[in-house]
């Protein structure tokens, strides 16, 4: 047998090959944990995780909350929400400079309250708004940009499903953590259209104004839209914050009042909803398979000694707490530029949460900074999943460093934002404080 140092070197390295050959990153952490406990307990222990791990894992109640939510931002896209979102924004913010940029940055934000999943959110708006900016002269770079950088919003603004798995991870409150993102993630959105209508002024020839006439009474009548996902919103979040139901129960509820949203517009049939929960199945077993992975990953951590030895380490360092943040912030974003942000939570999580919860930082304030910068990540070169989902999905041909160079000012936008959310934590704590 191994000891912990050692197995943990070899464990390390055995990771980054399977990363590196496209193992899929949920496999590759399973394996790896596996050979861990194989190499440094018995055969008998390694065994034991993947004949409980993977049960436990998926009988889990608050668990259960990730494949409802992901029901009901299918549902809702059935439901042509997104579509009525968009049209409304446009209608409203469409003659100002930037405006459809903002419109879509704004819809995101919306959809973002039905949806949870930064891919999906992605997808949907790169075929609907790509071909309608490019077609009133928008720079295919920026409008890639603002699209890839506003689809990480479903990640804040509640419910998010990386807040789910935080809440898990790190046993804190899942009703707190999804109160907690709504306003850093209205925050986030917020500077983003500012941010655009700053370029749009000092750059007008890459965001036109639309030669087009929109009618007071049209901007009235597009709102009638929007009615779908303010009642989910409510229902949802309301529900969640007024303490009428768990998360769970919310994401039961959300997912059927997204049928009924489905069923009053007529849009309710058997191949339908074959297909949508065919992709919710799909949806929620890969990100199932991280975190069945990332559990068996971490308990080779927790059996070995590895977290505390490394705790004891970096607390024997005696840094400022500002440092320690500044180290995790730093991780995030060099492994964001490698793998995606649900496997990165679930393989640092169970190191660095107790070491910075020790130097006196707020759980729920760090789940909003943690998720903060996965949003980056998901922008951040050279993998940026969010930009290679625009890439792949855009009707527009695109060029993957076109969209890369369109979310350059959107990353800076968000290091300003993350700065606000350090400097100022009651932005994140405010709400969740309110809460019985």
């Amino acid at each position: 047998m191994f000891d912990p140092a050692t197995a943990g070197i070899i464990v390390a390295i055995m990771l980054f090959f399977l990363l590196s050959m496209g193992v899929h990153i949920g496999v590759g952490l399973g394996l790896s944990g596996f050979v861990g406990i194989l190499i440094t307990i018995n055969e008998r222990a390694a065994l034991a995780q993947l004949a409980t791990v993977p049960f436990s894992t998926t009988n889990s109640f608050t668990l259960a909350v990730i494949p409802l939510f992901i029901l009901m931002g299918a549902l809702a896209t059935q439901a042509g929400l997104t579509t009525d979102l968009y049209k409304a924004a446009y209608n409203w913010l469409g003659k100002i400079s930037g405006g459809l940029a903002m419109a879509t940055t704004l819809a995101s934000a919306a959809f973002g309250a039905a949806c949870g999943s930064t891919i999906v959110n992605a997808a949907v708006f790169t075929k609907m708004a790509m071909p309608e900016m490019t077609k009133f002269g928008y720079d295919k770079r920026i409008s890639a940009g603002c699209i890839a950088a506003s689809g990480t919003l479903a990640s804040l603004i509640p419910p998010s499903i990386l807040m789910i798995i935080y809440a898990v991870i790190t046993e804190q409150s899942v009703a707190r953590l999804l109160v907690a993102g709504l306003i850093p993630g209205l925050m986030s959105a917020a500077i983003y259209m500012l941010g655009i209508y700053l370029v749009a002024r000092a750059r007008p020839d890459l965001c036109p104004i639309p030669d087009v006439i929109i009618t007071r009474r049209e901007k009235w009548e597009s709102l009638k839209g929007v009615w779908g996902i303010t009642f989910l919103f409510i229902l949802v979040i309301g529900g969640i914050y007024l303490g009428f139901f768990v998360p769970t129960y919310a994401g039961a509820v959300g997912a059927f009042g997204a049928f009924l949203i489905v069923a009053a517009k007529g849009k309710l049939n058997g191949k339908m909803l074959v297909d949508t929960f065919k992709d919710a199945g799909i949806t929620t077993s890969t990100i199932f398979i991280i975190v069945i992975g990332g559990i068996i990953f971490a308990r080779f951590l927790t059996y070995t000694g590895l977290v505390g030895d490394i705790s004891d380490w970096m607390l024997a360092l005696e840094l400022s707490p500002f440092m320690y943040l500044v180290g995790f912030a730093v991780l995030y974003l060099l492994l964001g530029m490698l793998i995606d942000p649900i496997a990165i939570m679930v393989m640092t999580l169970p190191v660095m949460f107790p070491i910075l919860t020790s130097v006196g930082y707020d759980p729920i304030w760090l789940g909003v900074i943690a998720i903060k910068l996965a949003e980056i990540s998901l922008i951040t070169p050279p993998v940026g999943l969010n930009v290679y989902v625009v890439r792949s999905a855009s009707p527009v041909p695109l060029r993957l460093e076109e969209v890369f160079a369109g979310v350059t000012p959107f990353l800076m936008m968000d290091f300003v934002t993350l700065g606000l959310l350090i400097a100022f934590p009651s932005i994140v704590l405010f709400l969740p404080n309110l809460m019985s």
